[in-house]
């Protein structure tokens, strides 16, 4: 795979502010999780402090599971932006939309775009943490994120870690 190909991934297909809050949570959460283990820390606490310290715990399993095997089994590396940055790139949309479908009981969507991330043998275990994953998301009733220069949104939870995009 040429460099080019490799960062078609990162191109930015969107907003942050364009998704849902369960698909901004999950861009936001692998961003930061991408971030190192100050980043980690803070994902940990999002989930104790919203979900309590045992539903928080079977959270951070199921996403932490998720990054594993997403990076161990994955078609390639997921692009991704900066956690300040607006853009959604293309990789960070079709993990959105993955985990949204998981989490809304759409398994069979769910199951196809998990091949886009990982090898087709790992997709029905990602699928079920996806699910998992999300359901802790939907749980924590999470809004979407606004942009507050229009005064009508929110400004995403923001840690700050190294840029990988922009």
């Amino acid at each position: 795979m040429s460099i080019a190909q490799d960062k078609r991934g990162g191109a930015p297909v969107g907003f942050i502010t364009e998704l849902s809050g369960v698909e901004a949570a999950s861009v936001i959460y692998l961003r930061m999780w991408c971030g190192g283990p100050e980043a980690k820390a803070s994902v940990w606490n999002d989930f104790a402090s919203s979900l309590g310290a045992d539903q928080g715990r079977r959270a951070m399993k199921s996403f932490e599971d998720l990054c594993g095997l997403c990076t161990t089994h994955g078609r390639r590396p997921l692009m991704r932006h900066s956690l300040n940055c607006k853009c959604l790139g293309a990789d960070e949309s079709c993990f959105a939309n993955f985990i949204a479908c998981a989490a809304t009981g759409e398994r069979d969507d769910a199951m196809l775009i998990a091949t886009l991330l990982v090898r087709p043998d790992v997709a029905p275990l990602i699928t079920a943490l996806a699910t998992d994953f999300g359901h802790a998301l939907m749980r924590m009733n999470l809004a979407a994120p606004k942009d507050i220069r229009t005064q009508n949104e929110v400004e995403p939870l923001i840690h700050s870690h190294p840029t990988t995009l922009h």
